[in-house]
């Protein structure tokens, strides 16, 4: 009798545990999707470090990729840029006149442009006009199954396609950085001009003697990984949708949106970085 008790007592304690334990491993299967999309996307950027450094080079296709996503936005990163030095300039103008610190505004522009403004304009314009360009044209030749065709003629569409457009991307987000920052200055320098008829090499002096090394270095080297990551997430979003036509308008959207918030949190990162550097 005490057997048969011991070993009903030993099943149930065993039925338990089974079901405990499958309790555990149900738990975890509602973030499956989620690690399952984190190694898809990690095999995708090792794919393309794989394909950058491979021969054949698709030279032409890259230097295409450049001029649609550097000069093309030349014009639309060159307005907004210069507004917003503009527009920067005179709204910090009216506080440092109340505590009689006018003379610091060129300094205090520049650092503002050069450590923050800058990139995050150019990055923010390029994450709404390049991704959405991008991702939109790949996501439409998937649907359309061009990319398949592409696959089955053996011309390495990944290669042509993706690999292109990332390295790009983070060359030329950097250059439009450089770009945006000096229309602001200007921009900023006519607004105060204006006003306080400065100087030209004395404004000028004061914004290089307020801007260190470390600034420029760290203001350009954060722009490349905005533009990799606006490349990456574009091509990622646009490489992989489904769904038809629908696919196309929410790869879009994806790319923008994944893009804008990824480059908060790079720069996020890059001011800690450079906070303890400094």
């Amino acid at each position: 009798m005490e057997k048969e008790l011991t070993h009903t007592t030993n099943t149930i304690s065993n039925s338990l545990s089974h079901q405990e334990k499958e309790e555990k491993i149900m738990i975890p299967e509602r973030f499956h999707p989620f690690f399952e999309t984190m190694a898809k996307i990690a095999s995708f950027i090792g794919r393309f470090f794989k394909n950058l450094f491979t021969p054949p080079f698709e030279t032409t296709a890259f230097l295409e990729q450049c001029y649609k996503i550097g000069y093309q936005s030349l014009l639309l990163i060159g307005i907004t840029a210069a507004i917003a030095g503009v527009v920067f300039s005179q709204q910090s103008r009216p506080s440092l006149v109340a505590f009689g610190a006018q003379s610091w505004l060129p300094s205090f522009v520049a650092i503002a442009v050069v450590r923050s403004l800058g990139p995050l304009i150019t990055a923010l314009i390029c994450s709404g006009k390049v991704a959405s360009n991008i991702a939109a044209e790949l996501s439409s030749m998937r649907v359309t199954e061009q990319i398949d065709a592409m696959e089955v003629s053996a011309t390495k569409p990944f290669k042509y396609l993706v690999v292109t457009r990332i390295l790009a991307a983070t060359i030329m987000i950097p250059i439009l950085t450089i770009f945006a920052d000096t229309l602001s200055l200007m921009s900023s320098f006519l607004s105060v001009n204006i006003l306080d008829q400065t100087n030209f090499n004395l404004f000028f002096t004061k914004v290089f003697e307020s801007i260190s090394f470390l600034d420029i270095i760290g203001s350009i080297s954060k722009t490349v990984f905005f533009g990799f990551a606006i490349g990456a997430v574009a091509c990622y979003k646009g490489y992989y949708a489904s769904k038809g036509t629908v696919g196309v308008g929410k790869a879009a959207n994806g790319a923008v949106v994944t893009s804008m918030f990824l480059i908060f949190i790079i720069d996020l990162l890059a001011l800690q970085v450079i906070t303890f550097f400094r």
